[in-house]
C-alpha cells in the first residue's frame, strides 16, 4: 500500500519529465569555432553591422566639410537681343528697330561676415562629434561582446555541472536497478532515483538551450550570419580586482567617456552654429561686369557695364535661425548637465555591483564551495554503501548543485561588473581618445 501511494504521487512527475526530457540528452554535433575574448572583440570591431553603419557618419561629416569650404559659383550670362531675324529681313529706314545686341556678363557673390570660415568651423566640429560617437558605439560593442562572452562561459559551466550531476544519477540508477533485482533495495528507492535522473535530464536540456542562446547572441554581435560557423568562447572569466577607488573612477569617466566628450564637442559645435547664423544675417554683395556689342544698319558699337546689387535687410535678417541656434545651445548645455549626472550614477552603480559581486564570490569560494563538495562526496559514498538513504543523498546533491550554480553566477556577475566598470569609465576605449 505504501509503495502504491508513492507511485501515485510520483506518476505526474514521471510523465512531465518524460514529456520534457524524452531520452537521455546528449550534446548535438556542432561546427563550433573557438574564439578568445580578444579575437571576438577584434572581429566585432571589423564586422559588427551597427558599428559599420555608425562609421559612415564620419564620412558624411567629412563630405560636409568639403561642402563648407566651397565658395559661391560665379554667374555667367550670354545675351543676344533686338534681333531682326526672322521677323524682318534687315534693319533699314522702314524697319528702324534694333540694332542687334550681343552681351556677355559675369556676376560674383562677395560673402560677408566670414560665412565660409563659420561654415568650416561648424562642419569640423560636427566631424569631431561624429568621431566620438563612433568611439562611443565601440564602447557599447566592447561591453556587449564581453557580456555575451561571460554569458557563454557561465552557461557552459552550468552545462558541465548538469552533465556531471546527470552522470552521477545515471550510475545510481544502474546500481539501484541491480540492487532491486537482487532484492537488496526497495523498488520505491529505484523510482525516486529515476525521477531525479529525469529531472536532471531536463536540467541538462535547459543548460544546453542557454548555452546555444548565448552563442547566438554573440554570433549577431560579431556580424556573422546564420550560415557562418557558430562561435564558442574559450578562456576563463575575468577575476582581477579594481585597482583604484570610486573618486578616481569618477574622474576617469569625466575624462574618458566618449559620449560625454561627444556632447562637450557638440556644445562647441552649437556655439559655432550660433556664430554661423549671425554671419548669415549679414548682407552679401553681388558685383558684375558686362561687355555689350550693338550692330545695326549704320554701324556698330562696343560697350562696357559694371553692376552692384545687394539685398535690403528689411524683413529677413535671419532672426529665426539665430534664435534657433541660441536655443539649441541652451539645449546642449542642459543635455550635458544631465549626461554628467548620469555618468556619475553609472560609475556609482557599476562600483556597487562590483563590490556586491566580489563579496558574494569571496563568500562562496571561502566557505561554501569546499563544504558542499565534501558533503556531496561523503553522502554519495555512504549511499553507495547503504549507510545513507536516498533523500539524504538527493539533498546533498541538490545542495552541491545550488552551491555550484551560485558560484558560477557569482563568477559571471563579478566578470560582468568589471567590464561594466570599464564601460562606465570609458576605460575600454581610452586608447582611442588619447592623442
Amino acid at each position: 500500500m505504501k509503495i502504491f501511494r508513492v507511485l501515485c504521487l510520483l506518476t505526474p512527475i514521471l510523465v512531465a519529465s518524460h514529456l520534457s526530457a524524452g531520452q537521455t540528452p546528449t550534446l548535438p554535433p556542432e561546427n563550433l569555432q573557438l574564439l578568445s575574448l580578444g579575437q571576438a572583440i577584434s572581429e566585432a570591431l571589423d564586422k559588427n553591422l551597427d558599428l559599420i553603419a555608425t562609421r559612415y557618419d564620419v564620412s558624411i561629416a567629412q563630405a560636409r566639410i568639403l561642402t563648407a569650404r566651397l565658395r559661391p559659383n560665379p554667374i555667367f550670362s550670354l545675351e543676344a537681343g533686338h534681333l531682326n531675324y526672322p521677323i524682318t529681313p534687315d534693319f533699314n529706314n522702314s524697319h528702324a528697330g534694333g540694332p542687334n545686341e550681343f552681351a556677355i556678363r559675369t556676376d560674383f557673390v562677395l560673402e560677408r561676415g566670414g560665412k565660409r570660415e563659420r561654415r568650416i568651423e561648424v562642419a569640423e566640429a560636427s566631424r569631431g562629434v561624429a568621431e566620438l560617437q563612433v568611439l562611443n558605439a565601440v564602447r557599447t560593442v566592447f561591453l556587449n561582446v564581453e557580456t555575451a562572452f561571460v554569458d557563454i562561459l557561465q552557461a557552459k559551466a552550468n552545462l558541465a555541472l548538469a552533465l556531471d550531476s546527470l552522470g552521477s544519477f545515471d550510475e545510481i540508477v544502474n546500481v539501484n536497478t541491480v540492487r532491486v533485482r537482487n532484492g537488496d533495495l526497495a523498488e520505491v528507492e529505484l523510482i525516486r532515483s529515476q525521477v531525479a535522473q529525469l529531472q536532471f535530464e531536463n536540467t541538462v536540456r535547459q543548460a544546453q538551450l542557454q548555452t546555444q542562446t548565448a552563442r547566438a547572441r554573440l554570433q549577431i554581435l560579431l556580424g556573422r550570419t546564420i550560415t557562418d560557423p557558430l562561435v564558442d568562447a574559450s578562456g576563463e572569466m575575468r577575476r582581477d580586482a579594481v585597482p583604484v577607488d570610486l573618486p578616481t573612477l569618477r574622474q576617469s569617466a569625466f575624462t574618458q567617456r566618449p559620449d560625454l566628450l561627444a556632447l562637450r564637442r557638440d556644445q562647441i559645435r552649437s556655439q559655432a552654429e550660433l556664430r554661423l547664423q549671425l554671419a548669415l544675417g549679414k548682407v552679401d554683395y553681388t558685383i558684375g561686369s558686362e561687355y555689350r556689342r550693338q550692330q545695326g544698319a549704320s554701324g556698330y558699337g562696343n560697350l562696357m557695364g559694371f553692376f552692384f546689387s545687394a539685398n535690403l535687410p528689411v524683413f529677413n535678417r535671419n532672426q529665426g535661425e539665430i534664435a534657433r541656434a541660441g536655443q539649441e545651445q541652451l539645449q546642449v548645455e542642459a543635455k550635458l548637465r544631465a549626461l554628467e549626472a548620469m555618468v556619475q550614477n553609472d560609475v556609482q552603480i557599476s562600483y556597487l555591483q562590483y563590490g556586491n559581486a566580489l563579496a558574494t564570490l569571496n563568500r562562496v569560494e571561502g566557505s561554501l564551495l569546499q563544504r558542499a563538495t565534501d558533503v556531496r562526496q561523503i553522502t554519495e559514498f555512504s549511499y553507495r554503501r547503504g549507510e545513507a538513504n536516498f533523500l539524504e543523498f538527493l539533498d546533498a546533491q541538490r545542495a552541491y548543485n545550488e552551491t555550484m550554480q551560485a558560484y558560477n553566477e557569482a563568477r559571471g556577475e563579478f566578470a560582468r561588473s568589471r567590464y561594466g566598470i570599464d564601460a562606465a569609465t570609458g576605460e575600454s576605449t581610452a586608447e582611442g581618445i588619447r592623442p
